[in-house]
This record gives C-alpha cells, structure tokens and sequence, in this order.
C-alpha cells in the first residue's frame, strides 16, 4: 500500500487544475504544465485538492500511485515556486559564460562547448564557475543539468569537472614513490 499516495495534493491559492481527456493541466503564476494520466489510476478534484486512487488491485496500477500523485505535486511547485538546479565548474581555465540563448562552456578541450538553451529553461552564471539552471518542469531542469554536466564529469583525483552544488566527489590518492 503506498504510503505517499494516500495524501491528497494540496492546489494553492492561485492556481487552477482541470482534468480532461486524458490529461491534468495545472496553470499557476508562473506558467501552465500538463501531463498525461495513467489509466490504472483514479483522479478526483475535490476540496481544494487532488486526490489519486488505484482503479484496481493489480500490481502495475499500485506501482504507479505513489509515483503518479509525486508528479501531480511536482505540477504545483512547478507553476508556483519552480525548480533550480546549480552547477560549480572546478579546474584551471574551465568556466561559463551565458550568451542569449546558448551557454558557453570552457572546459579545457581545444574548442569552446554552445550549449543551447532549451524552451522553458533559464540559465544564469553569476560568477564564471557558477551555472544556476531554473525552469517550472522539474523534469527539463534535471535533463538539462545532466547534459551540461556530461560535458566534463569530474574526475576523482583533482576534483576537476562539472558537479552539482552540495555534490560529494570521492577523491582517490594518486601515485606514491
């Protein structure tokens, strides 16, 4: 029994969800975010929440419970707060730099990596070595943080590389004589 699908979601004050073939729509201050609903689940608008319910007892429709009412919450931060994800770039010469719809990365290849910048993603790099990525779809914001950070993984010894803020890198020793 999922423990997290029983609470309902909560829809705050200015924002607004509708339920209509096949998909949840949830438009809020920041924006409008919809996604499609599964077919093994229930989905009741009702006293200022959404509640979600399995339809029956099979094993596929009590996997996707919890993890369906997760998104329909992900949906309401989403348009209300949004998500951010920062990047810290580590290493002599490596930095970025945002540049209207592409970012600019330094990461010590023989060329300079553009990176464009999708649809409903924002990137700022207050400093050169600092890259904050912030959008309204959890999902995007994650991926896009994923590819820039593919670009130059960092590496165990020095350190050196793009890692997520907060991120622990284990460091290895090197050689000895």
């Amino acid at each position: 029994m999922s423990r997290i699908g029983k609470k309902a979601v909560a829809i705050p004050a200015g924002v607004t969800a509708d339920i209509a073939d096949g998909m949840i729509s949830v438009k809020g201050p920041k924006g409008v975010l919809s996604m499609p609903l599964a077919d093994e689940i229930v989905y009741a608008i009702e006293d200022g929440a959404i509640s979600v319910q399995p339809a029956n007892s099979s094993k596929r429709a009590r996997a996707f419970w919890g993890m369906q009412r997760t998104l329909i919450a992900n949906l309401m931060q989403g348009v209300t707060q949004g998500f951010s994800k920062v990047l810290e770039i580590n290493g002599v010469g490596y930095r970025a730099a945002a540049q209207g719809r592409n970012l600019n990365l330094q990461l010590g290849y023989s060329h300079h990596v553009n990176y464009a910048i999708p649809e409903g993603i924002e990137i700022k790099t207050p400093d050169q070595t600092t890259v904050e990525i912030s959008g309204i779809d959890k999902q995007k914001v994650g991926q896009v943080a994923a590819e820039i950070r593919r670009w130059r993984k960092p590496e165990p010894y020095k350190g050196k590389g793009i890692k997520y803020r907060g991120e622990f890198i284990f460091r290895k020793e090197g050689k000895k004589k």
